[in-house]
């Protein structure tokens, strides 16, 4: 989950290296850690699996200049979870799409699936962050244009990172009552909601872009850098040749997909 943040390359090319290269965040469950128990992990291995190499991964915590101190310094050739649309490198096809979603405990019933219902202008309302205000993600810029600011609570998306886990803190947050909702990206919703000792809902955040300007659903691709069409081939195969595989991996972990045919609805997770 994801930061949508010249060109130095290394001496060995993706083309030419006998190892994959991954750029990869050592503490992001449940996209990747340095134990190897993300999502991410385990279609990457999958990928250097069928293309005979050995993965190397350069670790580096997703912060804002994450693209220019990694593939762009030529530490590493793959960024396996970006942002389709991001225009700072190369983008395979898309191997998912996700949505943000509301969190909430099934005890409450709350059956919140837009920001336009009523409840949110007095319930205490959890949203992830980038930055040092509130503006900095869709979802707070699309509660901000309504005017839902005074009962907004920010839990950043890096977290504590000395503690396991930190981007879980505002679904620790749902479960705990601190806020009474939380609007959080899908895939760390999904992984993170069977974990808490409270039962949690999850609903699609509709409609898919808030007015005309933000979207709340996003493709996710493999990243890599610009003028390397051989590798970009490479992966994109793969990806496709192993989609069977790679859902089977994403379903394991739970990740709110509307790419796939079927209808993201209201779900309790236990």
């Amino acid at each position: 989950m994801l930061i949508f943040l010249g060109l130095i390359f290394g001496a060995t090319t993706a083309a030419q290296a006998t190892d994959l290269r991954v750029c990869a965040d050592p503490n992001n469950l449940p996209f990747s850690n340095d134990k190897g128990e993300g999502f991410e992990n385990k279609i990457v291995t999958l990928v250097a699996k069928d293309m005979n190499e050995r993965v190397v991964y350069t670790w580096w915590a997703q912060r804002r200049g994450y693209v220019r101190n990694t593939l762009k310094a030529g530490l590493c050739d793959l960024w396996p979870g970006v942002a389709s649309a991001v225009d700072m490198l190369a983008t395979s096809r898309p191997y998912y799409r996700s949505s943000y979603v509301f969190v909430t405990r099934a005890d409450r019933n709350l059956k919140i699936t837009s920001y336009d219902d009523p409840q949110l202008r007095k319930l205490k309302i959890g949203v992830q962050m980038v930055g040092n205000d509130a503006m900095n993600t869709p979802p707070a810029h699309a509660l901000a244009r309504r005017g839902i600011i005074d009962n907004i609570r920010g839990y950043m998306l890096y977290g504590d990172y000395q503690k396991p886990n930190p981007p879980a803190a505002i679904m620790d947050a749902v479960a705990d009552g601190d806020v009474d909702v939380a609007v959080v990206w899908g895939p760390l919703a999904g992984y993170f909601a069977r974990k808490e000792p409270k039962p949690l809902v999850l609903a699609l955040v509709e409609p898919a872009v808030d007015g005309a300007q933000w979207p709340m659903q996003f493709d996710i691709s493999m990243g890599m850098r610009r003028h390397e069409p051989d590798f970009k081939e490479r992966i994109e195969a793969i990806l496709e040749s192993e989609r069977p595989k790679i859902d089977a991996i994403l379903a394991a972990y739970h990740v709110p997909r509307t790419d796939v045919g079927e209808h993201f609805s209201v779900n309790e997770l236990r």
